[in-house]
């Protein structure tokens, strides 16, 4: 969350990327400029992969490792041979940002790569970094003490859901997918697609039983933790159609909003102003109205589970084990990219595509998110190349008994304890 994120789009900015201070001419102009940049006409067939990682004390799991610590192993990496880059999140969670590959193997084994770096460097200093969805543990806390997140807490604070922001940013680590937007006449459908996945993919891949030391009940403590904030901000980005992506975009970013102010440093908008009303100068922030930047900075801070910055961003999965992750990467790149894929998930997903909140509880134990898992996967399984034989047949056994990784982690916590499992997990093992 320090930087933009590295994804397959030419362009490295999100929508809005000029830098100009010209004042925008109201909310018309602003969805317009919205809209036009918010996805790049373009082939498929990049991707860019994000994973976030819990950092942990190996020794004491109940700690949480300050920000000293955790700079000091980051200063002392080399170039990561993958390319990716590092940055830490407001809890301490290490994030590895690959760049665009050609292929999602190429990306798979980019990673795999430069994670193997990273947690050689973390082990060498007596850290630990664990793939879960969300912190079973450890109570919310903020490490990073960059002023964004000073600014997110007062907001959140301010908004009446700061157990939830606390928790969304301190908390939860995810694995996210970046995809081309790819050519401009498919566009409706596959955003659509990328929509009407979410809730499957949420069952396949929970990966988060427990949060601040105590079962949730939810096989998806993070996917529950987002809906717990506004709508506006997190929720899909879909209207009624899904026929225009871009101005489902516009239309949600107006209507969000506003968080943070640059003034210059980040500052919390403690009031319920959407960007449309500060637009249009029906309310001033900062004392003045925003310019192109302020709405560039504004889609920094919305978080849909897909988000279109001239790429896709594929955000709604958990962090999940080394020897499954590759698989769920796989299977949702395949069922986008395929087209014959695609076609079988949307005919598989389409009487669970709105199903988000009851795939994070009960996962695959939904009998129809159960079918359709089993419908992608099998799609994805005859796409899968040789070196993913392991972890995919991993995948499909899983998927065909009903379970997901919040299954064994729960089966690891009852059996030994929430602090020994993590310690486990901190060491290396599965």
């Amino acid at each position: 969350m320090t930087r933009p994120p590295v994804a397959p789009a030419p362009a490295p900015c999100p929508a809005g990327s000029s830098r100009s201070d010209t004042e925008l001419l109201g909310s018309s102009a602003a969805a317009q400029l919205i809209a036009n940049s918010c996805l790049t006409d373009a082939p498929l067939g990049r991707v860019g992969l994000e994973v976030e990682a819990h950092c942990y004390d190996r020794a004491d799991p109940h700690r949480r490792p300050a920000w000293g610590e955790i700079s000091e192993v980051l200063d002392s990496l080399p170039d990561l041979p993958g390319g990716s880059t590092v940055s830490v999140e407001p809890g301490g969670a290490v994030e590895l940002s690959g760049p665009p590959a050609d292929g999602v193997v190429s990306a798979i084994e980019a990673m795999t790569r430069d994670q193997a770096l990273l947690r050689s460097a973390f082990c060498e200093a007596g850290l630990g970094l664990v793939l879960l969805g969300a912190d079973p543990l450890r109570p919310a806390e903020r490490v990073n003490p960059s002023a964004r997140y000073r600014a997110m807490e007062q907001f959140f604070a301010a908004t009446n859901t700061a157990t939830a922001g606390a928790a969304m940013m301190t908390s939860t680590a995810s694995i996210q997918v970046n995809l081309d937007a790819g050519p401009q006449a498919d566009w409706a459908a596959r955003v659509r697609l990328a929509h009407a996945l979410g809730p499957t993919m949420i069952a396949i891949a929970a990966n988060s039983p427990l949060l601040g030391g105590r079962f949730s009940g939810w096989r998806s403590t993070r996917q529950r933790v987002w809906g717990q904030l506004d709508s506006a901000r997190c929720g899909p980005i879909l209207g009624a159609s899904g026929d225009d992506p871009g101005t489902d975009w516009a239309r949600y970013a107006l209507n969000a909003p506003v968080m943070l102010v640059h003034n210059p440093e980040a500052v919390p908008v403690t009031q319920y102003v959407p960007f449309a009303e500060w637009a249009d100068g029906r309310a001033l922030l900062g004392d003045r109205r925003p310019t192109a930047a302020d709405l560039e900075y504004h889609l920094t801070t919305l978080f849909p589970p897909v988000r279109p910055r001239g790429w896709l961003e594929i955000r709604y999965l958990d962090a999940v084990p080394d020897p499954i992750w590759p698989a769920v990467v796989f299977t949702l790149v395949a069922l986008l990219d395929d087209p014959v894929a695609a076609d079988t998930a949307a005919e598989a997903v389409e009487p669970v595509a709105a199903a988000w909140d009851i795939a994070a509880r009960v996962g695959l134990r939904d009998p129809r998110l159960y079918t359709a898992a089993n419908r992608c996967v099998a799609a994805a399984v005859e796409r899968a190349p040789e070196q993913l034989t392991e972890p995919m047949q991993r995948l499909v056994r899983n998927v065909e008994q009903g379970r997901c990784p919040a299954d064994e982690f729960c089966e690891q916590v009852v059996g030994h304890g929430i602090a020994p499992a993590l310690a486990r997990l901190a060491q290396g093992g599965l």
